[in-house]
Formats: C-alpha cells, structure tokens, sequence
C-alpha cells in the first residue's frame, strides 16, 4: 500500500519537473523573452502617454487663475482615467473599424509633433508664465471663462490621447488578448494615482522624455505601416 501511495506521489512530482525541464526548451524561452519585451514595452508605452497627458494638463490649468488650477488638475485626470476605461470596454469594437489603425497613427504623429514642442518650450513657458503672474494682467478675461477654455483644451487632448493610447497598446499586444487587457488597466491606474508623479519625472528628466518621444515615434510608424496596409487590402 505504501509502495502505491509513494508512486502515486511521484508521477505528479515527475510531471512537475519535466514540465519545468521543458520551460527552458528554446522555442519556450523565446516566447517568455517576447512576452517580457511586450511588457515592457507596454509600461514605457502606458507611461509616456500617461505622463504626455498629464503634461498638456499641466500646462493647460498653468493658465487658469491659481484658485482654479487645483480643479482644472483633478477634472483633467479623472476625465483622463474614466475616457481610458470607455475606450477599454470599446477597445474591441474600436479594433474593428476599417482603418482606425491609420487614424489612430496620424493621432499619434500629432501626439509626437506637441510633446516634442512640449520637451523644448516647457520650461521657457514655466519661467514666462511666472512672470506674468508677477505682474498684473492686462487681459479681460474672466477667471472662469479660463477656466472654461482649459477644461476645453484638456477634454480635447484627453479624447485624442485616451484613443492613441488604446492604438498605441493595441499595436504592442497584436493578438494578445491578455497583454492588451493588462496594458489599458495599467493605463488606468497612472492615470488615476501616478500622472502627476510621472510628469514631474518627464520635466526633471530631459533624457526619459527624448526616449519616451523616439518610442512614440516608433509607435507612430507601425500603426501608420499597419494601417496603410489595412486600407490598401481594403480598397484593392
């Protein structure tokens, strides 16, 4: 009896290890070095245009009057987080549409064209915006109309990138259901508790910034591949 039991404890045993044998076959260590490139790429991806975001909104509540700043900030973010879940549940039927790759690659050639204006005249807008707040205005403006037409600007650039993002992902994770569901939720999650955090990185960081910007370049150039080829097969 006791022979059985201890046979019976040595197959499972034996499976175990020759399945963990067989995780460093060739063909499976290439695959687990893909999905760990996918992943990084996915969290530099998720983090660059969370922190792109978070920047253009920085910039956009820099214009409002200072008791305005802190609600143009937090709309901005929490409009950010809730259109990245819209377009998460919608990530499929988006997928689906005849040359969304090709619109979402113009997007994010537009994404790239502002953030690289963005890296080179944030700092030179800091220093003039300080000065004219040391100063008095000569603008009519209402305080709450500024802040109306930041809140424009934001919500403008939170739809453009919340869809470019979930391209941008899409074009990392190809068919991988999974990969695509991780890298949207992350999304998410920066958005809601990190995008402040990774702005200040981008802006401290000149070099994090010009690496995030080559990789959206290189991400722009794969949706508008991609996307040419999708409407070639479809016209042709």
């Amino acid at each position: 009896m006791s022979d059985l039991v201890l046979a019976a404890e040595l197959v499972p045993a034996s499976a175990v290890a020759k399945d963990a044998m067989c995780a460093f076959g060739m063909q499976d260590c290439t695959q687990l070095q893909a999905k760990i490139l996918t992943v990084v790429q996915i969290i530099f991806a998720d983090i660059i245009l969370s922190g792109d975001n978070a920047l253009v909104i920085g910039m956009a509540a820099a214009g409002v009057a200072p008791q305005h700043r802190r609600l143009a900030i937090v709309t901005g973010l929490a409009l950010a987080a809730f259109l990245r879940i819209v377009f998460t549940i919608l990530a499929a039927y988006l997928l689906a549409i005849p040359g969304i790759l090709l619109v979402g690659g113009l997007l994010l050639a537009w994404v790239c064209v502002r953030f690289y204006k963005d890296l080179r005249g944030f700092h030179a807008r800091q220093a003039a915006e300080g000065a004219a707040t040391a100063q008095p205005s000569g603008s009519e403006e209402s305080p709450r109309r500024r802040l109306f037409r930041s809140l424009v600007t934001i919500t403008v650039a939170d739809v453009s990138m919340s869809i470019d993002n979930v391209l941008a992902i899409a074009a990392i994770a190809r068919e991988d259901k999974a990969m695509l569901a991780f890298g949207l939720i992350l999304a998410i999650v920066l958005m809601a508790f990190c995008a402040t955090i990774i702005m200040k990185l981008l802006t401290r960081f000149p070099l994090l910034s010009w690496a995030g910007l080559v990789f959206l370049v290189y991400l722009t150039l794969v949706l508008l591949y991609e996307g040419g080829h999708q409407v070639a097969d479809m016209l042709f």
